[in-house]
């Protein structure tokens, strides 16, 4: 989390013409844009584990039918393996934005492409859903590393003044619109109409898309430049590679379909093998790279502890719209103080207690560095990695308490949703900061990629696990995953002075 600027910041530079709260106007474009891509993007979210169990056996009686009546288990795979392809597909649009298209482009297209997949899912029929949520996954990959990137290029380089401050509020953005996101869609979708909740994604992207072209002149010059373009020997390289693999794809698929043996898993088994290996394929090339300084060398090592204590932490936490929402959908009272409420809702928590919190959390470590008492980046994020194990714990509560079959407090999920904001808030923002330090030069840019990598990873984990039958809301599961997520922060905590170590000066 970037901090905001305060009265005693350096002076800001002068700008021309109009501005955004002090930062350049095309600030207002990114904000507008990424705020109704959360939008659509958290509001179909909400909406997808209760589309996916709606009609099936884990379906709660109170859930509207018309879903595709999948159980919990298949809910929470097809749920995981989207979760990390968005992530994975993150690396590739990074690629695209620097070598192809510039960022600019490249976000028009991912809104374009976002924008389509929502009106897929709007139509009926589990053929379309897939489809649609492929270009979804496809087009949120493209879009997430170029807006940033985007935002970055408003400033005069990395020592300009304002720049925090504006990656502050364009991160005010994100969770403005994944909080009034499951209110608006969730409520829509769940109470009325499932197809037409996915369709008012489309109409929060489309409005997305149209903001971001109208105000396209104010963006700097910079972002609609292809920073290192392909050559033409290596565009046809590319071109011909892909063609290979895509051929490859369709004849083996085509096989397997035409021979009427095609099931879900012969596609998710695939991306959820492709999500731990890439990742791990990334990493291994990265520590091999001979152009590396010994330095360089000796920092990937020390970030490799992070990068597997974020897979195991993301592992849990991203099971707070699969696990934890399928559990608040079927175990959970649907009435806190006499009102009424659609399950999604619970998905607005996260972004509304981010928002809340972030501003608290910042103000405690610049106290305590006050204090000379600030933790180090690998005190905060095996912090990070035992709170989340605590809020499995905490779960184990309600889990119990619903075993006789009355529905349980809305409250305890709230409580889980604020334990996993704690954690995140000591995991999420270090995480993105120690990436920038640690990363080689070669790999300045590709390491932000990276570090979406872990969450691929660890999703894709949690979709193995439920390919293979494992029940993740079952006790003994939950305690487990709990266990794990603690006896990983302390094994980070306990190596804490190997791991500063490996930073070099980094802290």
């Amino acid at each position: 989390m970037a901090s905001s600027l305060t009265k005693d910041s350096p002076r800001l530079p002068a700008g021309p013409g109009k501005t955004f709260f002090g930062h350049p106007r095309g600030l207002a474009t990114l904000f507008m844009t990424e705020m109704w891509e959360r939008f659509s993007f958290y509001g179909m979210r909400a909406l997808l584990t209760l589309y996916l169990l709606s009609g099936g056996p884990d379906a709660s009686k109170g859930l509207q039918p018309g879903g595709l009546g999948m159980d919990l288990a298949t809910t929470t795979a097809v749920y995981s393996v989207y979760l990390s392809m968005v992530y994975l597909l993150a690396l590739p649009g990074g690629w695209l934005g620097d070598r192809v298209w510039g960022p600019r482009r490249t976000v028009t297209i991912a809104a374009c492409t976002i924008m389509t997949g929502h009106l897929v899912l709007a139509l009926p029929g589990a053929g379309t859903f897939f489809g649609g949520l492929a270009l979804v996954a496809l087009g949120s990959g493209l879009l997430k590393a170029n807006i940033s990137t985007m935002v970055g290029h408003l400033y005069d380089g990395p020592d300009d003044p304002r720049r925090d401050g504006g990656f502050t509020v364009f991160y005010l953005g994100i969770n403005t619109g994944a909080f009034f996101a499951p209110l608006v869609i969730g409520t829509v979708g769940e109470m009325y109409d499932w197809h037409l909740g996915f369709a008012l994604a489309a109409a929060g992207m489309g409005i997305g898309l149209l903001v971001f072209l109208l105000g396209t002149r104010h963006l700097s010059p910079r972002s609609g430049v292809v920073p290192t373009p392909l050559s033409r020997e290596e565009r046809a390289t590319w071109l011909r590679r892909g063609s290979g693999w895509l051929l490859v794809a369709a004849v083996f698929y085509g096989t397997v379909g035409l021979s009427g043996h095609f099931t879900l898993n012969w596609a998710m088994v695939p991306l959820t093998l492709a999500g731990i290996v890439i990742p791990a394929g990334v990493l291994i090339r990265i520590k091999r790279d001979k152009e590396l300084t010994a330095a360089e060398q000796t920092r990937v090592s020390g970030y490799l502890w992070f990068f597997v204590a974020a897979a195991v932490f993301w592992m849990i936490y991203d099971q707070g719209g699969s696990t934890v929402q399928a559990f608040g959908t079927t175990k959970a009272a649907g009435r806190l103080f006499g009102l009424a409420f659609p399950s999604s809702w619970y998905q607005s928590l996260n972004p509304v207690f981010i928002m809340a919190l972030a501003p608290v959390v910042a103000w405690l470590w610049l106290r305590l560095n006050r204090a000379g008492r600030e933790p180090g980046t690998v005190v905060k994020f095996a912090a990070g990695l035992f709170v989340v194990g605590v809020s499995f714990f905490f779960f184990l509560i309600p889990l119990a308490m619903s075993g006789g079959g009355t529905p349980v407090s809305p409250m305890w999920l709230v409580g889980v949703y604020l334990i996993q904001t704690v954690g995140e808030l000591c995991v999420s923002p270090v995480g993105l900061s120690v990436t920038t330090k640690m990363a080689p030069v070669k790999y300045a840019s590709q390491m932000m990629g990276v570090w979406f990598l872990a969450v691929t990873a660890g999703d894709s984990v949690t979709g193995m696990l439920s390919i293979a039958g494992v029940d993740l809301s079952r006790t003994g599961v939950v305690a487990l995953e709990a266990v794990l997520a603690v006896a990983a922060g302390f094994a980070v905590f306990m190596y804490r002075g190997k791991v500063r170590g490996l930073m070099g000066d980094i802290r």
